[in-house]
């Protein structure tokens, strides 16, 4: 590959990257809730996610993906049912003023799980990787010193893009000092949760 394509494919991955969707919800309603550095886990499983699609794509599995759509579709809901699951938590307990911690909104596996899950499912990460890619970068033509180029890319990319937005809610969140204002942070995450789930669960796979 030539550093030309590199720039197209780091510029087109920022690009939607920082467009806000059900993965940006997760990581501002995770840092909302807990803070910036337990909302780390979570912003490594949505990396992860999407270096898995990438590797899907220059293997050549569209394909696959295409013929086991199930697979897809089950990553979809489980995605869904997970943010959910991280909705109800926020919703019935939250956080308090005595004990803000990571582990009140689950724990660093769960945050990664929830993120990996998220991305998997999300039909703009699928879109992107398994439609889109193919029309940025010849990918018969990418070498294993081509791959992890791309690998190390993408993890640099989407730090760049997704880190100020945890940033700002985990300043945001030491603001709310009250227990009135974090029954309203609660809730608010609570809800962005399930707007996410929502969003990954209705939308076309």
């Amino acid at each position: 590959m030539e550093i030309s394509g590199f720039v197209t494919y780091s510029v087109a991955l920022g690009i939607a990257a920082a467009i806000p969707g059900p993965g940006i919800i997760a990581l501002v309603a995770r840092a909302l809730g807990s803070g910036f550095r337990p909302t780390l886990p979570m912003l490594f499983g949505l990396v992860l996610g999407d270096v898995t699609y990438l590797a899907a794509a220059v293997l050549g599995l569209a394909y696959i993906a295409a013929t086991f759509g199930w697979v897809i579709v089950a990553l979809k809901y489980a995605g869904a049912a997970y943010l959910l699951y991280m909705a109800w938590g926020f919703w019935r307990e939250g956080i308090t003023v005595e004990k803000i911690s990571a582990k009140k909104a689950g724990g660093s596996w769960s945050s990664f799980l929830a993120g990996l899950l998220v991305t998997l499912g999300n039909p703009k990460t699928i879109i992107f990787y398994l439609a889109l890619l193919p029309n940025l970068l010849d990918l018969t033509t990418i070498t294993p010193t081509d791959f992890s180029i791309l690998v190390v890319l993408t993890f640099g990319v989407l730090m760049v893009a997704l880190l100020p937005y945890i940033a700002a809610a985990g300043k945001a969140r030491k603001l709310l000092q009250t227990p009135k204002a974090l029954n309203r942070l609660n809730r608010f995450a609570a809800m962005c949760l399930a707007g996410a789930a929502t969003a990954i669960a209705v939308r076309s796979s």
